[in-house]
Order: structure tokens, then sequence, then C-alpha cells
């Protein structure tokens, strides 16, 4: 009788851990575009949506550099599932240009949407930026200027061909457009209202280990300026009661990504809370710096206005 009970208890406790394991599996939500590779993410909230904007990363395993043809949009209403669209944009759109579909952003201003790109230009040697619109946030867009906003003869902060690159993109409270950009050298201006016309001299910014990835948002009174710091790279970022500063360093945002050289982020509020948006290399099998997938984890901001360090998880948004 007592080795059937011993035998009994064993098998309850064998079915309670089994009963366990079915009903609270872990359940990883990153990266959560698991369909291709894409990278340098940017995304937009309209009309309870958030529109997730990246790049197309297309090198096979053995190609150790960028192949990017096309940027990609996705959407989703918690975060949590995303809706793929058709392909809205390819670098081939603009027929100015030669290839390299690098990182981009949209923003949407009376009804209309503006993607500003980064491309390789087709006669003026170095990257560029360029500018396509759509009446939908999901596309299709075209080229809206039929040439290029940036090109690299125009700035003269870095002696790099590759300067011009990375461009994010804000409309202050008083309807001011301001568009940031660059490598190695912060470079922003001044947008009219049409949105594709500069309105002003392009200045410079001085940041602390400026690589690329600007990034401009702003929570409450703060205007936020993050940015890729150093390489392999980290997030940083600065603050300002001012989007044309002065600017004060606040330090790391944002550990180096697995397995990618690069890191690229976009931060945005939606329904409450606020997220930080990501790419690494280390999720899908043959993930690396050119082969990236986009991920998002929660952010949190502390009383003072500072940001908290971003935790990067395999888990993603529960």
């Amino acid at each position: 009788m007592k080795n059937l009970l011993t035998s009994l208890s064993i098998l309850i406790l064998i079915t309670s851990c089994k009963v366990v394991a079915q009903i609270d599996p872990v359940k990883f939500n990153n990266p959560i575009i698991k369909d291709q590779y894409t990278g340098d993410p940017a995304a937009l909230v309209y009309k309870d949506k958030v529109y997730l904007y990246a790049g197309h990363d297309e090198a096979p395993n053995d190609f150790n550099f960028y192949k990017m043809n096309e940027w990609v949009v996705y959407s989703s209403s918690d975060m949590k599932k995303w809706e793929s669209h058709p392909v809205p944009l390819k670098a081939s759109d603009f027929a100015w240009a030669k290839g390299d579909a690098w990182a981009s952003q949209v923003i949407e201003r009376n009804g209309k949407f503006y993607w500003y790109v980064t491309v390789e230009h087709g006669s003026v040697h170095g990257k560029s930026i360029g500018i396509a619109v759509s009446d939908s946030p999901t596309g299709p867009f075209k080229d809206a200027l039929g040439k290029a906003l940036i090109t690299n003869d125009m700035t003269k902060f870095s002696d790099i061909s590759w300067d011009d690159i990375d461009p994010t993109v804000y409309i202050d409270n008083d309807g001011q457009a301001y568009l940031f950009w660059g490598n190695t050298a912060c470079h922003y201006a001044k947008l009219k209202e049409n949105m594709l016309e500069l309105d002003g001299p392009i200045q410079h910014i001085d940041l602390p280990h400026f690589t690329e990835a600007p990034w401009i948002h702003k929570h409450k009174d703060w205007y936020y300026l993050s940015y890729a710091y150093e390489f392999p790279e980290k997030i940083a970022y600065a603050m300002s009661k001012s989007i044309t500063g002065p600017w004060e360093f606040k330090g790391i945002l944002n550990e180096i990504a697995g397995n990618s050289n690069t890191n690229h982020q976009s931060i945005i509020d939606f329904k409450g809370q606020s997220y930080f948006i990501y790419h690494n290399g280390a999720s899908i099998p043959h993930g690396g710096s050119f082969r990236r997938s986009v991920c998002v984890d929660k952010l949190y901001y502390n009383k003072d206005g500072t940001m908290k360090r971003v935790v990067m998880t395999s888990e993603g948004i529960q």
C-alpha cells in the first residue's frame, strides 16, 4: 500500500509539472519581423496604428556587406501582431539614384506621407537623401522631387562619401519641420512647409562619438536626440529644452545589439506606453550585421526626464 501511494504521488507530481509546462510556456516575440531580414527601423504612429518602415536586408549568408534594394512596411494595432504590406518603395523608383535602400523615415503632414530615404546618387559621388510621397502610409510611394534633397557635395563637416545618410524628421509644436541626418557628423536644417525644400542653412551639432542614426523625439517638455555611438554601435542620447539645442549629453541608452555592428533606433509613444524599436543580428538563422532583424522593447523615463537604460529581451512585447 505504501509503495502504491508513493507511485501515485510521483505520477501526480509529473502530471502537475506537465500541466504547468503546457499553460506557462516562454513566448519569444523578438524579432517582431520573422519572414525576412529587416534593418534600420523607423516607426510612425497614425490613427491608432503603428506603421513600421525598414530596409530589406537581402544579402546571402556568405555575402559580407549590405545588399538592400527596397524598403518594406508593416503595421500593428498592439505592437505584438504585425501585418505585412506590399513593397511600397524601391531604390530604383528614384531615377537619379543608382541603388542602396539605406535608412529612412516616414512622417505625415496634412494628410500626405513623406518618406525621407538614403540612396547612392547616380552622378554626384556619395550617399544622398531623397523624398518620396504618398496619400497612404502603406503606399505606393513615388519620387516627390525628381532629384535629391541632400547630396554629398552640400556638407563639408566630414570628408567622406557616406556622411549624408540616416534622415530623421520632426515637426515641432509651432509647425516648423526639421531634418536631421549624418554619419561622423550630425547635420540638421529647417524644412519649408511643403516638406520638400530646405528653409535655411545646414547646421552642425557636436555630439560625443557620434557615428550615425540620429532620431528626434519629444516627451513632455524635453527634446531627445538619440544616435549610434562609436563602432560597433551602442545608442546614446542628449536632451534639450529646444529642438535647436543646446544639447546636453546624457549617456548610453542601449548596448551593442547582439551579433550586429550597427544599432539603429526608433522611439515612439503608443497607447500610453513608450517603445524602443531597434535591430539586431542574432535572431533569425544566419543573422548578422548584414542580415538584421527588427525587435521592440519597452522604454521608460526617470522623474527628471532622463531615459532608463533599455533592456533588450527575447520576450519582447507580451
